[in-house]
């Protein structure tokens, strides 16, 4: 069968979206997958918009899709269609009127969105519609369900005593123990555990940074000083921070 040229075929916009949970929906999978539906179906990427490691709870911080929705509401992206891989690419929006919202805009436009890798073609169908929404509400779910596991997985990590993110307090410092426990080492700035199956523990810090957390609670509860002057006296006598920045 005859190829057709490249000015012959429609011209597609493709959207790429990976967040940190699938490996499997790698950039280069996705776009893998759309080419080869683009060849079968006659068109031609001309335009890619991709969100690298965003969730796809949310419009917010995926600058690919806002982009993507700007020029088809303007009419300066030079393509005809929307290629994505799957519904969940486009969104794992909580409300499924979200997800519907914005695939409206793009049909409002003259723009349809091809959902390359789904088992139904975007006709605008009653079998395509239900199916789609289907799609969308399990697409929602999944991440409501990853959530909840999260949560009590993270929960029980902390009643086990295991750091689960967020800053280090001044005068601790993380120490990195394997999965039965066994210590292995002290954690500078910046330093990331090697091991997936390995924990991070906080441990006493240095002893003089100690005695300045002694000192601290000493002047808010018994002196009765406010926290602005307690840094304001910390910063005068140039006492570190943990991050070397003013205390607050």
């Amino acid at each position: 069968m005859p190829e057709l040229s490249t000015a012959l075929r429609v011209p597609a916009a493709q959207y790429l979206r990976m967040s940190t949970d699938h490996q499997r929906y790698s950039l280069d999978n996705q776009r893998a997958a759309i080419s080869e539906y683009a060849e079968m179906r006659g068109f031609a990427v001309v335009r890619t918009y991709a969100d690298a490691g965003k969730s796809g709870l949310s419009l917010k911080g995926r600058d690919g899709l806002q982009q993507l929705l700007a020029d088809v509401v303007t009419g300066q992206g030079g393509f005809s269609v929307i290629l994505v891989l799957d519904v969940s690419r486009w969104g794992r929006f909580q409300d499924t009127d979200q997800a519907a919202h914005y695939e409206f805009i793009c049909r409002d436009a003259g723009i349809n969105v091809h959902y390359c890798g789904e088992p139904f073609d975007n006709d605008g169908s009653m079998v395509a519609s239900i199916v789609k929404n289907l799609k969308r509400v399990m697409a929602a779910e999944y991440s409501r369900e990853l959530s909840a596991k999260i949560y009590r997985a993270q929960i029980q990590q902390a009643c086990l005593g295991f750091k689960q993110g967020g800053p280090v307090p001044y005068g601790i410092r993380r120490f990195l123990v394997s999965h039965d426990g066994t210590p292995r080492l002290f954690l500078g700035p910046g330093d990331r555990k090697g091991l997936k199956s390995d924990r991070v523990v906080f441990m006493p810090g240095p002893d003089e940074e100690l005695k300045i957390v002694r000192r601290i609670f000493r002047m808010f509860l018994a002196q009765k000083q406010s926290i602005a002057n307690i840094a304001k006296t910390l910063n005068d006598e140039k006492t570190p921070s943990t991050d070397g920045d003013l205390w607050r």
